[in-house]
Parts: C-alpha cells; sequence; structure tokens
C-alpha cells in the first residue's frame, strides 16, 4: 500500500479573542507546501461557552464565536480554492448558526458554498437530560436549570464529517486536541483503538491547541526567555505522520520563535500527569517521549496511548448571581495611604452586603483576599519610605452577590469617592454583570449520543 502524504495542521487561533490577522501567514504556509492541510481556531474555553450561552437565549441567532466573520473573511476564498479543510469549535453555543453565518460570508465574497458539516452531542442543558445530570452532580446538582450543560466530546464525529467531503467542520464543545486529531484520522484512517497513534496526534493537538503559546507568546519574559517580533509571531503548523508522531514549525518570515523550551513548556502546559493526560478519544502518555530539535523544525515522537475513559467530562454553568466592580485612582505623596483608606471607606460601607475584594494595583492586587489579611500583611511589611515612593496606586473593589441591588450598591459607593474622600481619586470606573458558577461531572460515555450533519 503507497504511504500517505503527511497531513500538514495550520492553527490560526488559540482562544477567543485571539488575533484576527494569525491565519492568512498559516494559509500561505500550507499553499506553499502543497500537501494536504487542514486549517483549525480554537475559540472555546467553559467561560466562553456558558457566556455564548446566555447570549443565544438573548438572541436565537446568536451564540457563536463573534469574531467568526473576522477570522474566516481573510482566508475563506484562499482555502476552499486550494482545498484546505476548515475545522474549529467556534461553534460554542449555536454551531448551527454559525454554519448558516458561514454560508452568508461565502456567499458575500461571491465564493462557491462550501459543504458544512455541523457536529452535535455536546449540549446536555435540554431538559431531556436533567435527570442524567442530577444522577452524576448528586447534592451539586443546581437548584435552577443550568445556563449550559455541555460535554467533551471526541473527534470521531469530526473524522466522520471530513470523510463524507465536508470543507469546514463547526463544532461546540469538542475537546481542544480533537480538533488536530480528527483530521488526521480522517487522513490516514486509523481504527479508533489505536491508540499510541491517537495519542501521538492528540499530542499534536495539545501543542497546537493554544496558538500562539507554543510560538513564543506566552512564553515570553524579557532578559530570561527572551523572543523576537512578538508583535508579529506566527502560529504553529504541525506535520502529522501515519505513525502519529509530528513536526512543529512556524510560517516563514513570521516573529517569535519555536524551538526546544516553547514546545516542552507548552506540552506540559494543564497536563495533571504525564502517564495520563485524559482525553475523550485515548489516554495520552508522555514519560518515553522525545522533544528533539531538528533543521525543519521540533518533532515529537515516542508518545505512547492507553485506552480511552469510559466517561465523558461535563461542565455545567449555573447563574449564581450578580459581579460587580469599581476602580478609581490615586497619584502623588501619600498615594498608597490615600488608596488604603478609600478601600476601608468601602469596607465600613458595604460591611452588611458579604465579603468585598480589595487590591490596591501598583502595591497588592495578586495575593488579596476578601478580608484584607494578605494585602495588610504585604504592606505592613515595607517600610515607610518604600510605600511613600508607591505614588500611582489604582484601587479596585469587587464583590459577587445573589442579589441585584446590593451589588449595584457597590458601583455607587465607588463612584461616591469622588467628592466623598480620600483626597485626589479620580478615573472611577465601574461595571455589573451577570455570575456564573461551574460544577463537572462524569457522564457514562454511553449517554453522550454524537454525530454530525451536513448543512444544506
Amino acid at each position: 500500500m503507497a504511504l500517505k502524504e503527511r497531513l500538514l495542521i495550520g492553527c490560526a487561533a488559540g482562544f477567543s479573542g485571539d488575533r484576527v490577522d494569525a491565519a492568512a501567514p498559516v494559509v500561505r504556509e500550507l499553499i506553499a507546501r502543497g500537501q494536504s492541510a487542514v486549517l483549525i481556531f480554537e475559540t472555546l474555553a467553559e467561560r466562553t461557552l456558558a457566556l455564548a450561552q446566555l447570549a443565544r437565549r438573548d438572541n436565537p441567532d446568536a451564540g457563536f464565536e463573534p469574531l467568526l466573520d473576522e477570522l474566516l473573511r481573510p482566508v475563506l476564498a484562499d482555502c476552499l480554492a486550494h482545498g484546505i479543510r476548515i475545522v474549529s469549535n467556534f461553534g460554542a453555543a449555536n454551531p448551527h448558526g454559525a454554519a448558516r453565518r458561514i454560508q452568508q460570508l461565502a456567499r458575500g465574497l461571491g465564493l462557491r458554498a462550501p459543504r458544512i458539516a455541523v457536529v452535535h452531542g455536546d449540549d446536555l442543558s435540554g431538559p431531556e437530560h436533567h435527570d442524567l445530570l442530577a444522577q452524576c452532580l448528586g447534592a451539586a446538582m443546581p437548584a435552577e436549570p443550568p445556563v449550559s450543560a455541555n460535554a467533551y466530546i471526541g473527534a470521531e464525529a469530526i473524522a466522520n464529517a471530513l470523510r463524507a467531503g465536508a470543507d469546514i467542520v463547526v463544532a461546540g464543545r469538542v475537546a481542544d486536541p480533537a480538533l488536530a486529531l480528527g483530521p488526521a484520522l480522517a487522513h490516514y484512517g486509523w481504527a479508533l483503538d489505536d491508540w499510541d497513534r491517537l495519542a501521538g496526534a492528540t499530542m499534536a493537538g495539545h501543542l497546537l491547541e493554544c496558538g500562539a503559546q507554543v510560538t513564543g507568546g506566552y512564553f515570553a519574559d524579557p532578559g530570561y526567555k527572551d523572543v523576537p517580533g512578538l508583535a508579529t509571531l506566527g502560529y504553529p503548523i504541525a506535520e502529522i505522520e501515519a505513525d502519529g508522531s509530528c513536526m512543529l514549525f512556524k510560517p516563514e518570515g513570521t516573529g517569535g520563535r519555536l524551538d526546544l523550551h516553547t514546545v516542552k513548556e507548552q506540552l506540559l502546559y494543564e497536563l495533571h500527569d504525564p502517564g495520563a493526560y485524559l482525553t475523550p478519544d485515548v489516554v495520552a502518555d508522555i514519560r518515553e517521549a522525545e522533544v528533539l530539535q531538528t533543521p525543519e523544525g521540533v518533532r515529537l515522537q515516542g508518545v505512547r496511548g492507553h485506552a480511552r475513559p469510559a466517561t465523558l467530562k461535563v461542565n455545567v454553568c449555573h447563574a449564581t448571581g450578580w459581579f460587580a466592580e469599581g476602580e478609581i485612582s490615586y497619584a502623588g505623596a501619600r498615594a498608597l495611604g490615600r488608596a488604603r483608606l478609600a478601600g476601608e471607606v468601602l469596607r465600613e460601607r458595604l460591611r452588611d452586603a458579604g465579603p468585598l475584594r480589595v487590591d490596591l494595583i501598583g502595591a497588592c492586587s495578586i495575593f488579596g483576599d476578601d478580608e484584607g489579611r494578605a494585602l495588610a500583611a504585604v504592606l505592613d511589611q515595607a517600610a515607610a519610605a518604600t510605600q511613600d515612593a508607591l505614588r500611582d496606586i489604582r484601587l479596585r473593589v469587587a464583590i459577587q452577590h445573589t442579589d441585584a441591588d446590593v451589588a449595584r450598591r457597590l458601583v455607587r459607593e465607588v463612584t461616591a469617592l469622588y467628592c466623598c474622600g480620600p483626597a485626589g481619586g479620580g478615573g472611577v470606573r465601574t461595571g455589573m454583570r451577570p455570575r456564573l458558577g461551574t460544577v463537572s461531572c462524569l457522564v457514562p460515555r454511553e449517554a453522550v449520543n454524537t454525530g454530525y450533519f451536513m448543512v444544506d
């Protein structure tokens, strides 16, 4: 049997809100190499999906990636003309709506109608799934109907859609590495229990899934981990081989760096157990894996795989009330003391509202807690001269409450600091929004029915 041509998978987004000009250099590189190629966009996180569900409640046509047009418009024509398939989870809470929007975009650009497949099965928020979630969550089951409940499903439906001829596959909550594993499954025809190959491609997807993190973005730390051309970062491309190993590189002429250091850092990212990285498709084991620098890029090989879990993870998002926050700046001599006093005033006036988060940005805004103990400890240890040298402080306060009127009081109290003191406060900014909480559980795999359909 003739060897299959190696598969190229380029990633052009690592989260919702990522750079919308990242795809063009990736697509140019894929075209120049002339191999079978797929472009993936990873735009979904737990909070992103819950917010998308809220958006869909307000507008049934919404609920997908808000930057969908900006992401696809620059590259859709080239991808269709050169046979570069597109796979993404930018469907979020409304994959069918995203597919319809892509159809409209293609028509508006004067392009042929793409064959679009929609992956389904991850959304368990409907009433028909209530008993299943209640059984699996037990006492943690929210009292009110959930805002969203989504299972992390795997790569099989993506692969089947590509085998059926889809130009574009739109999904919701699939596991991030499945965006790369699905195309590899379709390209090489691997069996669903070919654990080592599945694990290798899964880890390739893991390296790709956060976009520019592996090409130097989140890696950069000037003077310690220097990254050239950070403003023009190239996003990663993986060449996946028939045995599941991969070679990583970035587009020619782009900024950033992709080397042993960036790849190893991303390889370990979010990895709770190097011997058992749990995904819906396979349990990946990198304990004997090798990361090798080559003239062509960085090669990952030797990943082993074990049988996939019998359960799927489900995240359930539910309403938990309201979140309000406010900020005000103090500058010049004794700025720190004035900002601290303003925080104390707010604590006293909102004492009956519940725990108040107080941060002094510029002095201590990471280690504070709702009672202010860590904040006080940090500042009390600083010499008076050191404290007085801090002359640019922004006070931030925040509260969470089930009652919107109570949360709204914080907004009013921060605004009142303009004239109610301390002296010299300015630049007030306030905001208030619904708050969501998340609980997770495992459900039997057979309880989640996944698949795809082609959009007419």
